[in-house]
Formats: C-alpha cells, structure tokens, sequence
C-alpha cells in the first residue's frame, strides 16, 4: 500500500486523483499508526523548507519514516521540498534535513535573463536507466516551481539534470530513495506515468 504522507504540506489530494484514476492504491499517513503496512511512502512538500521540516517533525511522522525508509528500505518518493528535506540542509533555512542523500540545497544564481521562481515547464536529460522513469522519454517535459536546487555531492544518484541558467539535478534514485524536484502531480501524462512507475516498483 503507497502512504502519502499528510503533515499539513503539500497537494494530497491530487495525489490521490492520480492514483484513483491508474487504479494503484494510496492511502493518506498522519500518524504512526496509519504506516503499519506502507510498502511505499510519498513525501511532498512546497513552501519554505524550515516550515516545511518543522510541520514534518511536529506531526510525529518523521522518526518512524526514517525507520522504514533508512532500515526497513521501503522505496520513498520525495517531491519538490519533499525532495529537498531529504537533504543534509537546505540554504533557504537554518533546520537540518533528513540527511537521507548526500546532497544540500542551494539558491539559484542567476543571470538577469532568468527569473525566480523557476516556474513551468522544463524538460529532463536522463543520466542513466531506472524503473522509474520507464516509458518517459529523454526531453521529457515537467512542471517545476522553486527557487532553490538539490546541489548532489555523488553523480552516481543523479536521475536526470534539468537546465535553468545552470545545469542542476532534478531527479535521484539511491537504492530505495528516489526524489524529483518537478511536481508529477501537475505534469499531465508524463508526471501521471512517473507515479505509475513509482507504484509499480
């Protein structure tokens, strides 16, 4: 059973339309209790990554999916500030991440012909192969809203690259943990088959 993990950030529900809509059963986590028999687990995020630490922690759900996701290996999917929580820290805060990856997130530097947020459409270069990316093309096209990047520290977990400016990783795989910096809850059919994939692990 996927358990979305609900700690008052991120777009559930969209989650749960998807899922619905593929046939793959989800579930919404709010406490330990409601984890008991996750085989996978989403964590989302938007929003400011201090907020976004603090309400994860606050809710009680944070020792427990790292035990299921450090030990118990169970395959997670971290999404947008999701994904940056899984970090060792992120410069727009001063909380520490989760320090499941060996990444920190950093503010894009720019030039004056871009603008922030990164936000809409931006295309994938694939790094190299895995499931969850099967059936999803090389310059497949997502949607990103952020201002800050995953700077990963070992290129072996790096996904795909997007280019905003500067090249930056927007997605990882590192064994069970997997982290997309786009949101494929609003990327239409190629977000809809990522989760697809994501489920079907």
């Amino acid at each position: 059973m996927i358990k979305i993990l609900d700690y008052g950030v991120g777009n559930i529900q969209a989650y749960l339309n998807i899922y619905k809509y593929i046939g793959i059963s989800i579930e919404t986590a709010q406490n330990e209790k409601d984890l008991f028999n996750a085989t996978k687990i989403i964590l989302p995020g938007v929003g400011h990554f201090d907020y976004a630490m603090d309400k994860f922690t606050k809710s009680g759900l944070r020792s427990i999916t790292t035990k299921l996701v450090i030990d118990e290996e169970i395959p997670v999917l971290g999404v947008c500030v999701g994904f940056q929580m899984m970090t060792k820290s992120s410069e727009e805060g001063k909380i520490k991440g989760l320090n499941w990856i060996n990444a920190d997130v950093k503010k894009f530097n720019i030039s004056k012909d871009f603008v922030l947020p990164h936000m809409g459409w931006n295309t994938i270069k694939i790094k190299k192969e895995s499931k969850l990316l099967d059936m999803i093309d090389n310059d497949s096209r997502f949607y990103f809203l952020h201002s800050f990047y995953i700077d990963s520290h070992d290129s072996k977990q790096n996904l795909t690259d997007s280019f905003y400016d500067i090249n930056f990783t927007s997605s990882i795989e590192n064994k069970n943990i997997y982290g997309v910096q786009f949101h494929p809850e609003k990327s239409h059919e190629s977000g809809i088959k990522l989760l697809q994939n994501f489920g079907n692990l």
